[in-house]
């Protein structure tokens, strides 16, 4: 029975048809969330595997004696690619990694939901320069991993990679993606 109030222009049968669509689209959205398609106010979508290989480009990380490091990176830079970013990808290459251009200087905050190697994460700020690294981050892990000041970029490296290679703080990345490549 639907209950109205004196001088309410709904009549009964519109409000069980208006009951029914609300029901129809509270069930049509519980699938897409259970089937992990929950959809932001920015349109973004929860990424339920990994994403198609995205554009790559070449970055260099120039070491403060002069030593060249070669990565051929797929480069985010979509609210969705930064989303998905290497979630569910079960190897990162050496070489390869991922980075996230945020278009103007941010506080970069990042975590490893849903990814399932451990990741050495490199903050880049706007004069090129390598401004923090945190390595081997916990696969999975729902902490967050900060820049700690504003950065225009983060590089995402296969973990331990940085310590191998010796990268750290003050390092100079060249890559077209961030206007630094000569």
């Amino acid at each position: 029975m639907l209950n109205r109030r004196p001088g309410s222009s709904v009549q009964p049968q519109t409000g069980i048809r208006l009951a029914a669509c609300r029901y129809a689209i509270a069930v049509i959205l519980a699938g897409f969330v259970g089937a992990g398609w929950a959809v932001s106010a920015q349109g973004v979508t929860e990424p339920n595997g990994p994403q198609a290989v995205l554009p790559e480009e070449t970055l260099v990380i120039v070491g403060v004696h002069g030593v060249r490091h070669v990565f051929h990176v797929e480069v985010a830079r979509t609210p969705q690619q930064q989303t998905t970013g290497l979630m569910f990808r079960k190897d990162v290459p050496p070489e390869s990694g991922m980075l996230f251009v945020w278009g103007h200087p941010i506080e970069s905050q990042m975590w490893m939901k849903n990814t399932l190697v451990p990741l050495d994460m490199v903050f880049i700020d706007a004069a090129g320069s390598v401004s923090r690294i945190v390595e081997n981050t916990v696969p999975q892990s729902l902490a967050i991993i900060a820049s700690r000041g504003p950065v225009v970029a983060t590089l995402e490296l296969r973990g331990g990679i940085t310590s191998k290679l010796g990268i750290v703080v003050g390092d100079h990345v060249l890559c077209r993606a961030l206007g630094t490549m000569p």
